[in-house]
């Protein structure tokens, strides 16, 4: 093997094999030209088929025409009057007229079948080569037929005398070769439009081709086709949500995660975006009308955080990720950050008391140390009875007890109205102790800069339905922001450890919602100073009499 036939470090050169491209833009390309030189070809011999015949019908026609005007009394009184001559009256019409017309030959002919006229002198006063029994019967007759001429296309009709009877006949040839001329001459020009509209065919599909190598990126169809098993298997895999939109808001694509994080199924493929989430937060942040990283909204009893990309075709990719169990864990540990401080709270204040109850001891004041012990008893003692007196629920009213300790710290004064009463038949304990606590949480916080800072908390019970109001001292909320407080991510606050707020008041509307009850923020009265006051109505939040704390009205668990 020469040095030329080989690569770089002797690695033979690579065959370049010539087959079926596997470019989805040359596959196209190529099935594109040859379907329309297939219908350019099946179009022009489609047309050339039929357009011999009409040429031959149109010769013979015309040979008719000419041999009825030959056919004239002038002729028929001529081949009457006269005999068979190079010289004669008939042989000078019919020369006459095969000149002015361009015929091959005019031939007049008497009853016998002799020859009165012909191109060739000669033949006149010979007996026709072809037969004229149908002229000389009184019929007209179109053939292509072959005589002493050659090939022709003929026509043939009884020449009549004055008194109409049948003296001879009119025979009259148009030369084929001429027909197939114009046959052969037209074919160029038919070819021509047919290679125009071939060139136009071709370029189209390579335009086509091309626009389809864009939007393919030049790929072969076994990697559209393995990318398009990659994406599925990759989007039914992951743990993330994925909605894909198209220009129109349409939901072009949703995987199984997406599914159950948005509580939609299959079916949902294909509709508008606002038609299958309904109005709310998590539509106007998949369908970018909310903008931002890392947003968060809550779906049903999911919190979830959404991203979106838009697309080149002007749709959109969002992404969803559930972020309750986190949340969960977040407000967890804000609980326990509570819990931390009001025990902290206890015991910054236990500490207080033992060194003034050491320093009675050590003064020798023991009346007075026994009357301050009595006393510091009695007033968490007071506290306590004071909140399980009105609040049944021992989980609810431990709530209470602790946020009336850490308010305490605060210099918060959080007070239970007077009307207040809440049996121990609460269907979901845990759900009311999330709304109640949030409440307070905001309570505390906006009365805490407040002149006389204050906390009320109203529980009234009507059948099976639970009021609750909350109202503080702090500068309350605006009118405008009334409705925009319960939105996902909204606050005014400083972001917590867990790097996330705005979802509690979100959190106590949803929960309100499931409940077929509501929540509403208006000014509270003068008794708190005219903060804000929420109010929370719980139609469906207590079991009936008969049935026992925890159970729901169909008699199953929680």
């Amino acid at each position: 093997m020469s040095p030329a036939s080989t690569g770089p470090a002797g690695v033979p050169p690579r065959r370049r094999r010539f087959g079926w491209p596997r470019r989805v833009f040359a596959q196209v390309l190529l099935m594109q030209l040859a379907i329309a030189t297939g219908v350019t070809v099946l179009a022009t011999g489609l047309f050339l088929a039929p357009l011999g015949d009409q040429l031959d019908d149109q010769a013979m026609r015309r040979a008719l025409a000419i041999a009825e005007t030959t056919a004239s009394p002038r002729v028929a009184e001529g081949l009457l009057s006269s005999e068979p001559s190079e010289n004669g009256p008939v042989q000078t019409e019919a020369e006459r007229i095969r000149r002015s017309t361009g015929a091959e030959y005019v031939v007049v002919m008497d009853r016998r079948g002799v020859r009165w006229s012909h191109t060739d002198p000669s033949e006149i006063g010979e007996v026709v080569s072809t037969d004229p029994s149908l002229p000389l019967a009184g019929r007209h007759v179109m053939g292509i037929e072959s005589g002493t001429l050659g090939r022709s296309a003929r026509g043939k009709v009884p020449l009549h005398d004055a008194d109409g009877r049948i003296i001879g006949a009119v025979s009259v040839g148009i030369e084929y070769d001429s027909v197939r001329d114009r046959l052969l001459g037209a074919i160029p020009g038919l070819l021509a439009y047919a290679g125009g509209a071939l060139a136009v065919g071709a370029l189209a599909a390579y335009m086509i081709s091309r626009r389809l190598q864009r939007k393919t990126h030049d790929l072969a169809f076994s990697d559209i086709s393995a990318l398009l098993a990659e994406r599925e298997a990759m989007l039914h895999g992951i743990r993330e949500g994925v909605v894909a939109l198209d220009g129109a808001g349409r939901i072009r694509l949703m995987n199984d995660e997406a599914q159950r994080l948005l509580g939609l199924g299959p079916e949902a493929g294909g509709s508008l975006l606002e038609d299958a989430l309904g109005p709310g937060r998590t539509a106007d942040v998949l369908a970018g009308r909310v903008t931002g990283e890392d947003l968060v909204t809550v779906r049903g009893h999911r919190v979830l955080i959404a991203n979106r990309m838009p697309t080149d075709d002007g749709g959109a990719v969002a992404t969803l990720r559930d972020r309750t169990e986190l949340e969960q864990l977040g407000r967890e540990l804000d609980s326990t950050r509570g819990l931390i401080d009001a025990l902290r709270a206890q015991d910054h204040e236990h500490a207080n008391r033992m060194h003034t109850l050491l320093g009675l001891l050590e003064l020798e004041m023991h009346e007075e140390a026994v009357e301050f012990v009595t006393e510091a008893v009695g007033v968490h003692r007071a506290t306590a009875e004071q909140v399980t007196e009105k609040i049944h629920d021992p989980l609810l009213a431990s709530l209470l007890v602790g946020k009336a300790t850490v308010a305490a710290e605060r210099g918060v004064s959080l007070r239970i109205a007077s009307g207040t009463l809440l049996p121990e038949r609460l269907v979901d304990p845990r759900g009311l102790v999330t709304v109640v606590g949030n409440l307070v949480d905001n309570a505390l916080d906006a009365a805490g800069a407040s002149e006389d800072p204050r906390v009320e908390i109203e529980v009234l019970v009507e059948d099976r339905t639970v009021l609750l109001r909350v109202s503080d001292s702090g500068p309350g909320v605006p009118p405008g922001q009334r409705e925009l407080i319960f939105t996902e991510g909204w606050t005014t606050k400083e972001l917590p450890a867990h790097g996330k707020r705005g979802l509690g008041l979100a959190l106590v509307r949803r929960f309100a919602e499931r409940q077929g009850g509501s929540v509403r923020v208006a000014e509270a009265g003068p008794a708190t100073g005219g903060g804000a006051e929420f109010t929370v109505v719980l139609p469906e939040a207590l079991a009936d009499p008969g049935l026992e704390p925890g159970l729901t009205t169909t008699g199953g668990t929680r």
